[in-house]
């Protein structure tokens, strides 16, 4: 499918508290296909919900609401892919005790299309977390780490591409710089690259050589920094292209609606990011039609 017809309507939403909008257009008669994205970042192995006396997420999150949300939604459209932006482990005792066999089963279980690296993927080194990856049956994507002679090589793809429905959706990802924020031994050989020059080869060749119709960015790389230095999601998208969505993690940044910003040939890139804990999930639409490109958003709250 040509590039140009694809994206005529995007509608986004994050859904807060773990629920479900209905949506609706007054045009549906013009769609002719529809792309569901889902997606989460920095849920830090919280399972269960909040309890009902948390001061600022009483009852929020837990793996059985997320799981209801995205059965329903897959329900509704089985052209669903549901996405993380890492940092999946640690922040509850189910990783101190089972170094994330639990996160990546219950994962599985839900229906997880692909996920990126976080930092703290790393808090139990390389060897174990070789050893917890065979509990996804999803895949683990990240292009600017180079993990060659260590415990998780060959265990982890530079990209990966989806076809849904006829639609070919490129999923790549980027990983902060390891260096002052994990300890050395627990990265160990592990190679950094700059985002910007891995994301501009990287989308070519989805882009030119595989033709795909949309190119998803997981970023753990955080939203924003005060110092310029540090490449943010919105300095990534600033100097690369071919990117259509970045969906990020690291900051735990709630974001009600996406931004867009201006990639270096003048195209909007979306960016969004849904906090942490598993309480929200990110959705965005894709509505194909033959018209103009439109973006709408919106929150709901529980």
């Amino acid at each position: 499918m040509n590039r140009r017809y694809f994206l005529d309507k995007i509608k986004s939403t994050t859904i807060i508290g773990l629920s479900f909008p209905i949506l609706g257009f007054n045009d549906e008669s013009f769609i002719r296909k529809k792309i569901t994205i889902l997606h989460t970042n920095d849920v830090h192995s919280h399972i269960d919900s909040f309890p009902s006396d948390d001061p600022l997420n009483p009852n929020g999150g837990g793996v059985i609401a997320r799981a209801n949300i995205i059965n329903k939604i897959k329900k509704d459209n089985p052209n669903t892919l549901v996405l993380d932006a890492g940092d999946i482990f640690q922040g509850t005792p189910y990783y101190n005790y089972f170094g994330g066999e639990i996160e990546l089963k219950l994962m599985s279980k839900m229906g997880y299309n692909a996920c990126t690296i976080g930092n703290h993927e790393f808090d139990n080194g390389l060897k174990k977390l070789s050893e917890s990856l065979k509990y996804a049956n999803f895949s683990f994507i990240n292009s600017n780490y180079v993990f060659k002679n260590t415990p998780i090589e060959n265990k982890i793809k530079k990209y990966e591409i989806h076809i849904i429905d006829g639609i070919k959706i490129g999923i790549f990802g980027l990983g902060i710089e390891l260096k002052g924020l994990v300890e050395k031994k627990l990265f160990d050989g592990v190679k950094y690259l700059d985002p910007i020059e891995i994301t501009n080869d990287i989308t070519n060749k989805l882009k030119n050589e595989f033709k795909c119709d949309l190119i998803i960015c997981l970023s753990h790389l955080g939203f924003s920094y005060n110092k310029k230095d540090i490449i943010s999601d919105l300095i990534l998208a600033k100097k690369t292209k071919n990117i259509d969505l970045i969906i990020g993690g690291h900051t735990h940044t709630f974001m009600n609606k996406p931004v867009k910003i201006k990639n270096l040939s003048g195209k909007n890139v979306i960016i969004n990011q849904v906090g942490c804990f598993g309480i929200n999930i990110g959705k965005i639409d894709f509505y194909l039609t033959e018209k103009k490109i439109v973006e709408k958003s919106s929150s709901i709250k529980v």
